[in-house]
């Protein structure tokens, strides 16, 4: 149970951090490029996932990255992006939520289920 803990603690704190990065990027898109939000959240969400992959592999779950493993860890995320983008539309385009806003509370709905995904790939 110690380790499982220690493991689902990194992963909220890579989470924390990849949510960061993927923030950082999606408002540079949206509001200073001016991109389109959909495209602005699925960009920034590619980004966040490269780096996420290296964070999770080197601090999360410390196992050695792989080309294999690289190749993989989208699946991880197909989820995530599908229930993110949804929920993404979902919340501005139907109950007319801010942009900025939307995207943020989308990630509540996606961690647990990422954290079981992530760690089934990555330490195989």
């Amino acid at each position: 149970m110690k380790k499982l803990n220690n493991e689902l603690t990194r992963f909220v704190l890579v989470g924390g951090m990849n949510t960061a990065n993927y923030y950082i990027f999606y408002v540079l898109f949206y509001n200073v490029l001016e991109w389109y939000y959909l495209l602005s959240h699925i960009l920034a969400f590619f980004i966040s996932m490269v780096i996420s992959f290296f964070l999770n592999v080197y601090f999360t779950y410390r196992v050695k990255p792989t080309i294999t493993k690289f190749l993989m860890f989208p699946f991880t995320q197909v989820v995530n992006m599908s229930v993110s983008s949804l929920l993404t539309f979902v919340f501005v385009d139907l109950f007319h939520w801010n942009g900025n806003v939307a995207p943020l509370a989308a990630v509540f709905f996606t961690v647990p289920i990422t954290f079981v995904v992530t760690g089934k790939i990555l330490k195989r």
